[in-house]
């Protein structure tokens, strides 16, 4: 089996860390969480949130069912890197 999981990512990491505990040989789907345990406004809409006790549902919809929200993740950029050909 795989263990998936983490702590500290953004709601963009942690959706694909739900998609991918889903997966038969993932036996170890560990450290998934609601968005609001680690962060007051996550870089994501809809925020992952618990369905019940212990249970998160895979969210959705087109690619990982969420969507960045680019004025969150401006906000969380420290530093810019521009790369030209």
């Amino acid at each position: 089996g795989v263990w998936c999981g983490g702590m500290l990512e953004s709601g963009i990491g942690r959706a694909h860390n739900l998609h991918l505990a889903t997966l038969p040989n993932f036996k170890y789907p560990n450290d998934l969480s609601a968005s609001a345990r680690y962060y007051q406004e996550d870089l994501i809409e809809p925020p992952i949130v618990l369905s019940r006790p212990g249970y998160i549902r895979v969210p959705e919809g087109p690619g990982l069912g969420v969507n960045p929200v680019p004025e969150r993740i401006e906000r969380a950029t420290l530093r810019k890197e521009i790369f030209k050909p």
